[in-house]
Formats: structure tokens, C-alpha cells, sequence
């Protein structure tokens, strides 16, 4: 594993691309709050994207927000675009990890991905968008594994609290955990909350291509998973859920794909008993209900055509009642979420059986995270990251394209989230 000590040929443990884009710069400051938690205590960072003074600017910010002025002189500018191969070549030659921050990521994720594989340099996203997750996975796997080199996709709040909390319930109890399903549910405070649309994209592009989805899945011939226990049961489109209280609907975004990837690594690779995963959220009382509907109806209908695309993507806010917005959370809602501990609770709900009698026990496994997106999935990020720098002999065997789950499933990154207020407990 030379690749991780940062010798004179790597300088940094770490650049950030992408870094004076929305979540870049929630990443940028998370980096420079735990630099502390790098190997033998340091951490070697530089920022990297298209525009010299946008990244000054980010630096300056987060030396204020944290009262750090050193950054301004300590931290490198790197200057790299995706549309210039050689930019990046150069960016990945420089950095044992690079954190990339450039979505939607179907527009800009592939060519940082080809780079990090073909200069040595692992690479983690934060991507919701499973197409491309499962053709970085398809198409740069076999490379990746041959040079060393992890790539990890989806390490922000999609999806790592699903992925991880599915090992993490499973680690929890006695007997083979057969199934899960998660609810995901929102606490929002006075500020009232958004999502920054680059999650809206996401889900825009996602659903507009879900044929190309199920033709990519056909290439790589994989066997079905096979089945643990009693088959687990779909719910409707739209149900009541006694476990919260309140209407839910199945969940639209990569945490079913992902956790599915990292159960059949489990099985295949390391002979484990796969979990069958159903993902659900919670969207409150009969009044939300109805926009609910009207703004599901309309999705749909808007989707299938490039020119409703063009206005989903244009008008985030009226489409999506204002849970959706262009400018994203204002800094004083994520920092409001943030210190009155609001935010989002994930509920696991597992089966397990014994072997000696087979009875189902039900039990609630939570883990609660900050303000969607802007606290939770910049932790995340940063804390794989570090868990990847200190601890590269839990990784599997040979690099390739992963999971998290099947990245940090033998790793202390729970405990490493646990410390930083992304919290897992048995209830």
C-alpha cells in the first residue's frame, strides 16, 4: 500500500475538487476542522478546481468560520477542470485521495474517476445518482484493482448512514440478520429547511434514464442474491407507518442500489449471509399528503420530456413546493440545524432469525444525522477519507471500485461518525 504515505512524489493526503462549489466548501472547512485526525496527527491538503479566486475565496471563508487565519498561507490552490485531461492528470499525480465535489455527477464525475485510476490516486464522491455509481463500477473496476486504487462513490449522506447503519444493525444483534428496512424521517426548525438542487437533478436525470439503469445492470451478468428468511414484503407507493407515526412513501434515492452492491460484495466476496434492504421515508400528516401527490403527478408527467425537464430543472422551488430549492439551505438554516441537533433520523427496522428456533424478532436500530446534505454529508466524506489514510489494512484486499459498506465494513469509520455527531444507537 505505498500509495499512502505521502512521500516527496505525493504531496497531499488529500485534495478537495470541486471545492468552491456548494457542498465543496461545507467539505473544505470539515477538512481543515479535523487535519488533526490525519496520520501521525497531520493532514497535507490543497484545494483544487476552475477558478483561482473562487477557491482563494473558499479558503478565506473557512479560515474565518473556524478562526484559522494560518489557512489562507497554508493551504495550496491547484488549478484543474474536467474538460482538461492534462489538468487533472496533473491534480491526481499530487494527492493519495482526492475528494471529488463535482456534480451532477454524469456530467462531470467520469474523467476525475478515469484520471484518479490511471495516476494512482483514490478517489471519493458523494454521488446519489446509482447509473453512475454502477458504471464507474462496470467500466473502471478491473483497472482500479489492478493499479491499488479505491474508488469509493456514494460516501455522503447518500448513502453511508444507509450502507453502514446496515452493518452496523447487523453487528448489533445475535442470530442472522435477514432483512432491514429503513425510514427516514425530518425534523426541520424555524428557518425551515431545503435541499440544495443539485439532489433534485439527481433525481430528475435518474428517473429519465432508469431504462438505461436496468440495460447497464444486464452487463454485468450477476446471479440473484439469494434469499435469508421469509421474503421481504414491498409496501405500497404510499402507506401508513405505525413505526413513525405518519404517511411514507419508498424512498427515491441510491441507498437501495448501493446497500444491494455492498450485500452482494459481502456474499460473493466474503462468504456473509445477505440482507434484504427496503427503504422508505416518512412525509408527515393528510395536508402534506396531497402536495405530495400533486407534485409527484406533475414529476412524472415533466420527466419524460426534455423540454419538462428543462422547466423541473429551472424551477426547483414551485415544483417541488419549496422543499427544493436553487440557492440550497441558507448558511444560517444548516448552522441552525446543526446546534439544535435537528435533522434527520434514520430508523432501521430488522428480521433475524435463529437457527435453533426460527422466530422474528423486531427491533429499531437509529442513527440520527444533522441538517440533509450540508453537515452530515461533509463528515461523511472526510471521515471516510481519514478512515482510508489511517487504517488502510482493513481494506479489502485489492482496489477496485466499492461500496462504502464494502470499503469500511472491517474499519472503525462507525466510531470515527459516532465522535462526530452522526450518531448510531440501539433502540
Amino acid at each position: 500500500m505505498a500509495a499512502f504515505s505521502t512521500s516527496s512524489s505525493r504531496p497531499y493526503h488529500i485534495i478537495i475538487f470541486g471545492a468552491s462549489g456548494f457542498t465543496g466548501q461545507f467539505v473544505v472547512e470539515e477538512v481543515a476542522r479535523t487535519a488533526s485526525e490525519g496520520p501521525k496527527g497531520s493532514l497535507k491538503w490543497a484545494v483544487a478546481g476552475r477558478n483561482r479566486a473562487k477557491l482563494e475565496k473558499v479558503v478565506e471563508q473557512a479560515a474565518g468560520t473556524l478562526s484559522k487565519p494560518e489557512l489562507k498561507s497554508e493551504v495550496d490552490i491547484l488549478v484543474a477542470d474536467v474538460s482538461d485531461l492534462d489538468s487533472l492528470a496533473v491534480m491526481c499525480k499530487q494527492a493519495v485521495i482526492v475528494l471529488s465535489c463535482v456534480g451532477p455527477y454524469r456530467f462531470f464525475g467520469d474523467p476525475v474517476v478515469k484520471s484518479c485510476v490511471e495516476n494512482g490516486a483514490h478517489c471519493i464522491d458523494i454521488s446519489g445518482e446509482p447509473q453512475f455509481l454502477e458504471s464507474m463500477q462496470l467500466n473502471y473496476h478491473d483497472q482500479a484493482a489492478g493499479n491499488g486504487v479505491y474508488i469509493v462513490g456514494s460516501c455522503g449522506f447518500d448513502s453511508i448512514p444507509a450502507d453502514m447503519g446496515v452493518i452496523y444493525t447487523r453487528d448489533q444483534f445475535k442470530g442472522t440478520l435477514t432483512a432491514v428496512e429503513s425510514f427516514l424521517t425530518a425534523s426541520a426548525g424555524p428557518e425551515g429547511g431545503c435541499i440544495h438542487d443539485g439532489t433534485w437533478q439527481s433525481a430528475i436525470y435518474g428517473l429519465a434514464d432508469s431504462n438505461k439503469l436496468r440495460s447497464l445492470r444486464k452487463k454485468f451478468g450477476h446471479k440473484p442474491l439469494p434469499v435469508v428468511g421469509p421474503k421481504i414484503k414491498r409496501r405500497g407507493t404510499l402507506f401508513y407507518s405505525n413505526e413513525l407515526q405518519q404517511y411514507a412513501i419508498p424512498f427515491m434515492g441510491t441507498d437501495p442500489s448501493v446497500v444491494k452492491r455492498t450485500q452482494r460484495y459481502l456474499t460473493e466476496e466474503l462468504n456473509e449471509s445477505p440482507v434484504q434492504y427496503g427503504a422508505y421515508v416518512g412525509v408527515g400528516g393528510i395536508s402534506n399528503i396531497f402536495k405530495l401527490v400533486f407534485a409527484g403527478l406533475m414529476f412524472f408527467f415533466f420527466v419524460k420530456f426534455s423540454f419538462g425537464r428543462n422547466l423541473l430543472i429551472k424551477f426547483p422551488e414551485f415544483f417541488s413546493f419549496g422543499f427544493f430549492s436553487k440557492a440550497g439551505p441558507t448558511r444560517k438554516q444548516v448552522l441552525y440545524s446543526h446546534h439544535h441537533h435537528l435533522g434527520y433520523q434514520l430508523y432501521f427496522l430488522g428480521s433475524v432469525s435463529f437457527k435453533l428456533h426460527i422466530s422474528h424478532i423486531h427491533y429499531f436500530g437509529a442513527w440520527c444525522f444533522p441538517e440533509v446534505g450540508y453537515v452530515a454529508t461533509p463528515i461523511a466524506m472526510v471521515q471516510a477519507a481519514l478512515t482510508m489514510l489511517n487504517e488502510s489494512d482493513s481494506l479489502p484486499n485489492t482496489g477496485g471500485v466499492y461500496t462504502p459498506g464494502a470499503t469500511f465494513a472491517k474499519t472503525t469509520l462507525i466510531d470515527r461518525l459516532n465522535k462526530h455527531g452522526i450518531q448510531f444507537s440501539v433502540l
